[in-house]
Formats: structure tokens, C-alpha cells, sequence
């Protein structure tokens, strides 16, 4: 069994989606990061970050005590190992999904995430941002539109972690009013994708769907949500572990 410790980002739904592609036992354990759910000293024991999502998996191929993992790159990296599926075992295969991986962790995940940050929750004003982190992420987008141009799947003919990585972040832009229809090559691997079996099992799931303050084009927060997010609450949980 693996529980998955859980907010319904596309961090998360990456993960539920992977542990649905490899048919592994899991329990979901929920979390609403605008309580502030995720600064608890409980959770900071398994993700000292305070971050989602994390994985405790009580039952290693290895044996032994429950590993942990948090980051969602690192998570996927280890299922796909434990698996033996979605991650080539050796040579230019691996190492284009592993570079596909790592530009979305470091690259369009973080670039995303600051443009949704300063659409949807940054008081008015904030233009030289707004544009600063749109450009970065169109930029990113049209390396991404680029690269399926050329092949089915990011790393290559097959589907991999590095397309799971990816697919969520598209979905939920895709919720939220930022079309595709800009993007030709990208809408048909987000539509083949989007029909897989684990992918449509993770996005009909009540208990893994966004509620309505994690996907809404400006949000407003009031105090204590704030400060969970973004501000002193957040801060503590890791001053105070």
C-alpha cells in the first residue's frame, strides 16, 4: 500500500495518475492547502518543504521501513523504477525522459505556477509580472508545440513519466480558459492522453478533482488563506519544525 498524501493540483493528479498507470495499491489522503493542512509538524516529518504531494510506500520492493519521497519528479522517477514502466532502463530513451522531466519540474511547472500565481491571486498592479512569467510560459509552450511536432509523446514514440509529468498542468489551463487551439500538435497529445484508461479513471474520481478555489481564473483569499499560501503561516512550518 502507498498512501498519497494529496492536494488536487496537477502535482497531485500527476501522481494519482501514475500510481492508476502502474495498477498499484494507494490510499488517498487529502489535504485543502488553503486551511493550511500542509503546515502541520505531522506532515512536515514527511515532507520537510511542506509541499504536495509525497508518497509513504509501506511495502518497498526492497523491503525494510516505508520510504518516503516528495517532489513530484523525484515521486515519478521512483514509481517508474518500482514499476519497471513509463521510464526507458538505459540509453537515449531514458535520457530524453529524463530531460523532458526535469525541464517540466524546473522549467514549466515553475513557470506556470508563477503566472497562475500573479493571474489569479496577486492584488492589481502586478503588470510587469504578469507579463514577465505569460512570456516565459508561452516561450515554454512553444518548445513543448515544437518538440510534438516531431513525435507522438515528449521523450519520443512512447508514453513516459515525462508526458505524465506534463499532461495535468495542460488540463487544468485548459479548465481555466487557456485553450489549446493555438497549440495543433500539443491538442492531439493532450486528446490521446486524455482517452487513456488510468487518465479517465483519476479525472472522474470525486475524491481527486479540484474544488472550485483551485481552479477559478482570480481568486479571491481572505487573511487566513493568505497566510497559509503565502505568507507568515507559511513561513512558520518550516521555521518552526
Amino acid at each position: 500500500m502507498i498512501d498519497l498524501h494529496y492536494s488536487a493540483t496537477p502535482n497531485g493528479q500527476k501522481i494519482a495518475i501514475m500510481l492508476e498507470e502502474i495498477g498499484a495499491s494507494y490510499s488517498v489522503i487529502p489535504y485543502d492547502i488553503f486551511n493550511g493542512d500542509q503546515l502541520t509538524a505531522a506532515f512536515g516529518r514527511i515532507n520537510p518543504n511542506h509541499k504536495l504531494p509525497a508518497i509513504v510506500d509501506h511495502a518497498p520492493p526492497e523491503g525494510g521501513d516505508p520510504v518516503t519521497v516528495f517532489e513530484s519528479g523525484a515521486i515519478l522517477q521512483y514509481l517508474a523504477e518500482r514499476a519497471g514502466q513509463f521510464l526507458p532502463r538505459s540509453g537515449a530513451a531514458r535520457a530524453a525522459t529524463l530531460s523532458w522531466l526535469t525541464w517540466q519540474v524546473a522549467g514549466l511547472g515553475p513557470m506556470g505556477g508563477q503566472a497562475s500565481h500573479f493571474l489569479r491571486y496577486a492584488p492589481a498592479g502586478q503588470h510587469y509580472a504578469v507579463q514577465r512569467y505569460t512570456n516565459e510560459l508561452n516561450r515554454l509552450l512553444t518548445v513543448l508545440e515544437r518538440r510534438l511536432e516531431k513525435s507522438a509523446y515528449v521523450a519520443g514514440d512512447d508514453y513516459t513519466i515525462a508526458d505524465i509529468a506534463i499532461w495535468p498542468g495542460r488540463a487544468s489551463a485548459f479548465v481555466m480558459g487557456m485553450g489549446l487551439e493555438q497549440w495543433p500538435a500539443m491538442r492531439g497529445w493532450f486528446e490521446r492522453i486524455r482517452d487513456r484508461p488510468a487518465v479517465r479513471r483519476v479525472m472522474a474520481r470525486e475524491d481527486l478533482k479540484p474544488p472550485a478555489k483551485y481552479v477559478g481564473r482570480h481568486q479571491q483569499l481572505d487573511a487566513r488563506e493568505w497566510s497559509n499560501m503565502f505568507g507568515a503561516a507559511n513561513q512558520a512550518a518550516v521555521t518552526n519544525d
